[in-house]
């Protein structure tokens, strides 16, 4: 479990970066970014980013590189912004959380529906007939009985 201090410096940096990524970079390659937590070393020198990204597998990986790319930029970002002896050094990694809590909820309603029961539909007689069919029927003895 982290320090005060560096719990402190982590809830920060990741208010930081999140504002950073969305005001600064003008990446085209960039995707829908959420800072989901920071993570930093007891010394304050260095900091994994954990991030989301919202689209498919090339695009989170492209999105990746696009934040490697510009680490050196947001640690002098990070460092203006935050008046620290030491800018920590920024590594990002996805973070696949919420892809995994989506499987999981799946797999959970495919389950509650599977084993949900399912009521006999309305339009059935307790015969297993429908009542238009019972309808046609009737109409068909009626023409045999005129």
């Amino acid at each position: 479990m982290q320090g005060k201090r560096t719990e402190r410096v982590a809830s920060l940096l990741q208010m930081e970066l999140g504002t950073l990524i969305l005001e600064q970079i003008k990446d085209p390659r960039l995707g829908f970014v959420t800072v989901m937590h920071v993570k930093i070393t007891p010394d304050l020198k260095s900091a994994v980013v954990f991030i989301s990204v919202m689209g498919d597998k090339k695009k989170k990986e492209e999105t990746l590189k696009v934040l490697e790319r510009a680490a050196g930029f947001l640690q002098h970002e990070v460092g203006l912004a935050i008046q620290m002896r030491y800018t920590p050094k920024l590594q990002f990694e996805l973070d696949d959380s919420l892809d995994k809590d989506f499987e999981i909820g799946q797999v959970i309603h495919k389950i509650e529906e599977k084993d949900k029961p399912h009521p006999p539909s309305e339009n059935l007689k307790d015969d297993g007939t429908s009542p238009g069919n019972l309808l046609s029927e009737n109409n068909q003895s009626q023409d045999k009985a005129s």
